[in-house]
């Protein structure tokens, strides 16, 4: 069983490599020797806690994203009123037309995969 000192360790050194530290930054931060960050990234069960690290880091980066997204998109909205500077009114159009383009399209990508989803469900041969 690991001692707390190990476990801190690997916490340590989870968190440096999964916001993209190298093996010497993470070793560094970690207290760790090279060698061991090197043994440790050769360990199956280790490099899927470094996955599962990441995946959460990101989903918790994309629901924080999503939660300001009203506010930012009021922020543009307002930085498009006749009192900005035609530069910022350019820039926050110019904003407001992709991203609202990129969100249209992922939106009706989700929807043609949840299709091909349940189509490909329904074709599934039992």
């Amino acid at each position: 069983m690991p001692h707390k000192g190990r476990k801190n360790a690997d916490q340590l050194l989870l968190m440096a490599l999964a916001c993209g530290a190298t093996g010497e930054a993470a070793a560094r931060s970690a207290g760790l020797s090279q060698a061991t960050v090197y043994r440790r990234l050769q360990d199956n069960g280790f490099c899927k806690k470094l996955e599962r690290t990441k995946a959460d880091m990101v989903q918790r980066t994309a629901g924080m994203l999503t939660a300001s997204g009203m506010e930012s998109v009021k922020t543009l909205m307002e930085l498009q009123k006749p009192v900005a500077p035609p530069a910022v009114r350019l820039g926050a159009a110019r904003s407001v037309l992709e991203l609202g383009m990129k969100v249209r399209e992922r939106e009706d990508l989700e929807k043609r995969l949840a299709a091909l989803e349940q189509q490909a469900e329904m074709n599934k041969p039992y």
